[in-house]
């Protein structure tokens, strides 16, 4: 296998057109593209000026889930997320396949993710960067148990072990189960400061919708693998957020058997984890 042939990069869109054209010249080496119903000509695009790119077209909205169709499509040991608003650094998908040959532990690398073209570095990755969690002797960075999937490389057989992203959750806020399913499979998880990704986002049209979507999924999460006194304390920390935590508690009512069915709570030392990056151990 060469060295360019380690990665491949998984593309999730859904009428987005204007952004792709300008987000999928930047992507090397095998691309899937996941086509999650769009109707504005996403598909005849991409055949005309990408023939090289995988189109998969899935005829319906599958949310995050699509990204599990096309790691399970890959050919390749590590599979690399993108949005249709993001791209990777040149060089950085080869320093990505580096680390994972040397860490044979390594699941997933968060990368440094560089928003707009002032390049601010996005919050998350600075928390990654800090993270309380300490740099393992086995991985190359520091330890993280979340992630922001556009900025973020995977182990394809670790991925598909862990069952990748769930439909309860669905979109947005969809990383923090996988990653803690991930490290309950003896997985680690690194953030990489050297491994870049550039991401171009549009603002929300509806922040008070994005708001509620987050709180919902946040709720849902924890209802699938948290004990139940955090569980309580995310509803009560909803409850204070007005009327866009009232509906996303309200919204995560119809999905809350689902999560209920699924719900497997974390092993001691994970949950440890989890609660020092939530701030509930001081």
């Amino acid at each position: 296998m060469t060295r360019d042939s380690r990665v491949t990069v998984v593309v999730v869109t859904r009428d987005r057109l204007r952004t792709l054209q300008r987000s999928l010249p930047h992507h090397r080496g095998p691309v899937i593209l996941l086509d999650n119903g769009s109707t504005d000509g996403t598909a005849g695009f991409v055949r005309r000026h990408h023939p090289h790119v995988r189109l998969v077209e899935n005829g319906s909205n599958l949310g995050a889930t699509a990204r599990n169709v096309g790691v399970e499509l890959a050919r390749t040991p590590y599979v690399a997320f993108a949005d249709d608003d993001s791209w990777w650094a040149p060089g950085a998908l080869e320093r990505a396949a580096d680390l994972f040959d040397a860490h044979p532990r390594l699941a997933l690398l968060g990368a440094r993710v560089l928003v707009g073209p002032e390049q601010r570095l996005d919050p998350v990755s600075e928390a990654m960067r800090r993270s309380p969690l300490g740099v393992a002797d086995d991985l190359p960075g520091p330890s993280v148990l979340g992630f922001l999937a556009c900025g973020a490389v995977v182990r394809r057989d670790a991925f598909l072990e862990a069952g990748g992203f769930d439909d309860v959750v669905f979109f947005f806020g969809e990383e923090e189960r996988l990653a803690m399913d991930l490290a309950a499979r003896g997985w680690g998880l690194a953030y990489a400061d050297d491994v870049v990704a550039h991401h171009h986002p549009s603002p929300p049209r509806d922040p008070a919708a994005r708001q509620a979507l987050a709180v919902r999924n946040a709720l849902l999460t924890a209802v699938l693998r948290r004990p139940w006194p955090v569980v309580a304390r995310r509803s009560l920390e909803a409850l204070r957020q007005g009327r866009a935590g009232r509906r996303g508690l309200r919204d995560a009512l119809p999905r809350l058997r689902r999560a209920l069915a699924r719900r497997e709570e974390l092993p001691a030392e994970v949950e440890h984890a989890r609660r020092l990056l939530d701030g509930y151990i001081r």
